[in-house]
């Protein structure tokens, strides 16, 4: 053997040492073949197959995760068969019946007449990655729903109302279908927080929110706080009789809470007062005066001595 070929087989067997003591684990695929020529022994550490056991492509798309599978193998494929050099994220299936977060970086090895001869590659192991992306991804859906949400009542906020109205209004018109929205008020809440203090005013407010939210039943209704003792329900593809019966469920499910009001002019219990619209929007109408006449009828509850419905009947 010659020296150069003594060094050759020196610097082989560096490059290999190296290769097998680094956490990313090296391969190589013939592309002619498709068969591994190569894999790193830290496979086994990682995933719990043997090296030998790593035979050919079909033990590699095996070996991916029945949800990512079809996906990452059309695309390796596909950008390999382009000579394009590529990555690819999924979870390589362990032995034991686990699974593993990979990132496979892979370059495509092209002879001198420019085609695909081999792909050689890393695995790298981002399970750790991929679960501190996914709890800042629910830390973030978190904030956006605590952003939705009044922060006393926890049912949704005026910023929740404002987008919701918003994509409701553009429906109903889009579609001809009616749009009902109730507004309403706890009657003398003023003199409730003067008789009984702010922190029972507080409990009074989260009481009344838990009970209204219950009184619309379909997923797309919406009940919010709409500011102060203030809340609102928007009722899409409502016609005004249903929203009013609504609206009178509000009533009975506040009444039957029993809950003592002895500063409310109105009575001896906490009350409220609401008002009532429907509309089927056109062109012609805006969404601003529709809430404003809404906001008008609950105005004309109060006047008319409040614990009291004004719709458009």
């Amino acid at each position: 053997m010659s020296l150069d070929e003594n060094c050759i087989d020196s610097d082989n067997a560096v490059y290999k040492t190296l290769l097998e003591s680094t956490k990313a684990i090296p391969w190589r695929i013939d592309w002619a073949s498709m068969r591994f020529t190569y894999i790193g022994p830290q496979i086994e550490e990682l995933l719990g197959w043997t090296p030998a056991s790593w035979t050919s492509v079909e033990d590699w798309a095996a070996r991916i995760h029945t949800d990512d599978r079809e996906s990452v193998v059309n695309f390796c494929v596909a950008q390999s068969q382009a000579g394009i050099d590529h990555e690819a994220d999924y979870r390589a299936l362990t032995k034991d019946g686990g699974h593993v977060w990979i990132r496979d970086v892979v370059h495509v090895v092209r002879n001198e007449a420019g085609e695909v001869e081999a792909l050689v590659g890393f695995m790298f192991d981002i399970s750790e990655r991929k679960k501190t992306e996914q709890t800042l991804l629910e830390l973030q859906r978190e904030l956006e729903s605590l952003s939705f949400k009044d922060g006393l009542t926890g049912v949704s906020n005026r910023r929740m109302f404002d987008s919701i109205f918003e994509a409701e209004w553009i429906d109903a018109k889009r579609n001809a279908r009616p749009l009902s929205l109730i507004l309403l008020d706890i009657d003398f809440f003023k003199q409730y927080n003067d008789h009984y203090g702010h922190i029972q005013g507080d409990t009074c407010l989260k009481t009344v929110a838990s009970v209204l939210n219950t009184a619309a039943t379909r997923s797309r209704d919406v009940f919010a706080r709409y500011g102060g003792e203030e809340f609102v329900f928007i009722l899409p593809e409502t016609d005004g009789r249903s929203a009013t019966k609504v609206a009178e469920r509000c009533r009975n499910l506040i009444f039957k809470e029993q809950i003592p009001h002895e500063g409310s002019l109105a009575g001896q219990l906490l009350t409220i007062s609401l008002g009532v619209g429907c509309l089927v929007p056109t062109h012609q109408d805006d969404p601003v005066a529709f809430i404003e006449t809404v906001d008008r009828r609950l105005y004309e509850a109060k006047q008319r001595g409040r614990n009291c419905i004004v719709n458009d009947h």
